[in-house]
């Protein structure tokens, strides 16, 4: 199955906790791309600015299973949710956002991302790796909820650290 993950951080050192993350993704499932990485004003309280990205993965296990992996790397990079106040500063996040035509409402995980399509610093990176993607709930390709009048106008970005991630990935 193809899965698109959101990547975010804001505290520390950004390319650092997502290379980090690719990597420790890489162990356990297969990472077929990168979106470039993406300023965003942040949510909630006064903070610096977010960086943002996502990556395509191939998961042949459940996304419960893909969830705990992720948690896990966050932990490793220095996350305790049970300390951060709700959308404050992070080392790293990571969401699962969508995949294909899969609709999953448990009490651990929703997927597609409740908020996916109301939030531009998830919809940019998604929509560049896997723009005709249908949210399978709205009906509506990635890069249709991109562009959306009221997506559009929130601040986000493409980052200078681009040009560092890409050099990353060869």
């Amino acid at each position: 199955m193809l899965l698109l993950i959101g990547l975010g951080a804001n505290h520390g050192g950004v390319l650092s906790a997502f290379a980090g993350a690719v990597a420790g993704l890489g162990r356990e499932v297969r990472v077929l791309a990168r979106s470039n990485i993406w300023r965003s004003a942040p949510l909630g309280p006064p903070q610096r600015d977010f960086m943002n990205a996502a990556v395509l993965v191939e998961v042949a296990a459940h996304p419960h299973l893909l969830l705990g992996l992720c948690q896990h790397l966050e932990a490793e990079a220095g996350r305790d949710r049970s300390r951060e106040p709700r959308f404050g500063p992070r080392p790293l996040d990571l969401d699962l956002l969508i995949a294909p035509r899969l609709v999953i409402e448990s009490a651990t995980l929703t997927l597609p991302h409740p908020r996916l399509a109301e939030r531009r610093f998830a919809l940019a990176p998604a929509a560049e790796l896997a723009p005709d993607w249908l949210h399978p709930r709205l009906h509506c390709p990635l890069k249709e909820l991109a562009a959306s009048p009221v997506v559009a106008v929130q601040r986000c970005e493409l980052a200078v650290l681009s040009d560092a991630w890409g050099a990353l990935r060869r």
